[in-house]
């Protein structure tokens, strides 16, 4: 299926501070501007979620992790060369994010999508672009799009099309935090 005119309104919608209801590389999620602060704010709204558990974010290449992680240690980018499911690293010292997506310890979870859809979308964007499984927090992420609470539907300011129907269960992302030794810790996965 085609989902250029689906990138066109999410661009428009994200470009205004919008929010989005999207397709991923994993779950459906909640996406904004990673940059802008009162579209954080909005997601974190329609969740009904606190402000201090963090967002994931989304980009498109390693050498996008660079620009909004200070020093970021270059092996994670082997690990994740040697992963197939989608994987989020919580790396330290978060640098360019919206303040109200930065963790209290100064840490942001990013995962580099191969999903076309997610893909070009960022790449279009030219910004980071917030992943929230999109459900109210402490309910279930949403394998697919019809078990998606409709105050969820709602309160999006668009509502992608594009995989509306697909039956493939999706699972979350691994997630974990790189260590100052190079080590890994496994959060979840």
């Amino acid at each position: 299926m085609n989902f250029t005119a689906d990138v066109e309104h999410c661009l428009q919608v994200l470009q205004a501070g919008g929010v989005i209801l999207y397709p991923t590389d994993t779950v459906w999620g909640l996406g904004c501007d990673a940059t802008n602060h009162l579209a954080v704010q909005k997601i974190y709204r329609i969740k009904q979620r606190e402000e201090t558990k963090s967002m994931i974010v989304l980009l498109t290449e390693e050498r996008d992790v660079i620009k909004y992680v200070a020093q970021p240690d270059l092996r994670i980018f082997d690990y994740l060369d040697e992963t197939s499911k989608p994987t989020t690293v919580i790396y330290k010292d978060a640098v360019g994010m919206a303040p109200n997506l930065i963790a209290p310890d100064g840490s942001i979870a990013i995962r580099i999508v191969r999903d076309e859809f997610c893909r070009h979308l960022i790449k279009r964007l030219r910004k980071p672009l917030v992943s929230t499984s999109a459900n109210i927090s402490g309910q279930p992420a949403p394998a697919l799009f019809s078990t998606i609470d409709p105050a969820i539907t709602t309160a999006a300011d668009y509502v992608v099309q594009y995989r509306q129907t697909d039956t493939r269960i999706a699972q979350p992302s691994a997630v974990i935090r790189w260590n100052d030794d190079g080590t890994v810790t496994v959060l979840r996965k």
